[in-house]
């Protein structure tokens, strides 16, 4: 699992909530003090709930699931971008679009149009048309890049969303209540922790402090592939054991088998009769009663 310090959360400035005057109530229990009207951030607590995101984050991508990096403010933006990029997530860093998650089924018809439209552009087909059209064309691509590109391969709903800053993206962490879709978020002192299912107290507003937690979380999603990946190599391994020992099981049943039928063609176990090899029948001696004053019979021999 991924692993943060406190000498990094210092050194990221995670523990700078915002001003005393702009604060949510229900924050309170992740608040340690205050110093020049700043609210500080608890940051044992924060280190605790951080390893439960995390391992929330790992066991999910160990199933194969899918986890959506979302961060559409300026300073999130490149940092989730890549982070999302790094470890083979999706990610939301321009805008939200409404209905995203809610309306996934109109939102997949602007995702086939830019593939459309990518494809439009690589293979030749702009140079058939006019160029005025061209261009109209090519700023439609560009509007659904900057909105589309990090969820245009995600086939379906992601089973997570990770969050910076959840006020500032009410809407998806709203759609994703609405959906039962579990929320990871970097929650600061004026944001409300209980829209979130997993909450990571910390400064959502400094860029250090967003790329630590974007970086960590994709950390765990990277491990947590890689056991997937390591468990199906195993699983194919253990597959293909079994199969040689099932063949050579069988091979050696074969090879018993076809010594069995030798053995049994074989003349040693046969009974052979006498009278049919020689042509004659044999007299067999009786036994004799040795009894006083009675004659044995003599067995005549023949000679051959």
């Amino acid at each position: 699992m991924a692993n943060i310090t406190m000498k990094e959360l210092l050194e990221a400035g995670v523990h700078f909530g915002h001003q005393t005057k702009r604060w949510n109530p229900r924050m309170k229990e992740y608040i340690f003090g205050e110093r020049n009207g700043i609210y500080i951030i608890d940051l044992q607590k924060t280190l605790k709930m951080f390893k439960e995101a995390s391992k929330f984050v790992q066991d999910l991508a160990a199933d194969g699931r899918i986890i959506l990096f979302v961060g559409t403010k300026r300073q999130a933006q490149d940092a989730i971008a890549e982070e999302a990029t790094r470890c083979g997530g999706f990610y939301v860093n321009q805008r939200w679009l409404g209905g995203l998650l809610t309306n996934w089924v109109t939102v997949q018809k602007s995702v086939k149009r830019l593939k459309e439209l990518d494809e439009m552009a690589t293979d030749g087909r702009y140079e058939l048309l006019p160029k005025k059209e061209v261009i109209k064309l090519e700023r439609e691509r560009k509007h659904l890049q900057a909105n589309l590109a990090g969820i245009k391969n995600m086939s379906r709903l992601p089973d997570a969303i990770f969050v910076i800053d959840s006020n500032k993206e009410q809407i998806a962490v709203k759609e994703a209540r609405k959906l039962g879709i579990p929320v990871v978020a970097v929650v600061d002192t004026n944001c409300d922790p209980s829209e979130v299912d997993y909450v990571i107290p910390g400064n959502d507003d400094a860029l250090r402090a967003i790329r630590l937690f974007a970086s960590k979380i994709a950390d765990s999603v990277a491990e947590g592939a890689q056991f997937l990946t390591d468990k199906q190599v195993a699983d194919l391994a253990s597959a293909a054991g079994a199969a040689a020992a099932a063949a050579e099981a069988h091979a050696a049943a074969s090879s018993a088998e076809g010594t069995a039928d030798i053995s049994a063609s074989d003349g040693s176990g046969e009974d052979i009769s006498m009278e049919e090899v020689l042509g004659v029948t044999a007299h067999k001696p009786t036994p004799a009663k040795a009894e006083a004053g009675e004659d044995v019979p003599q067995v005549e021999t023949q000679t051959y």
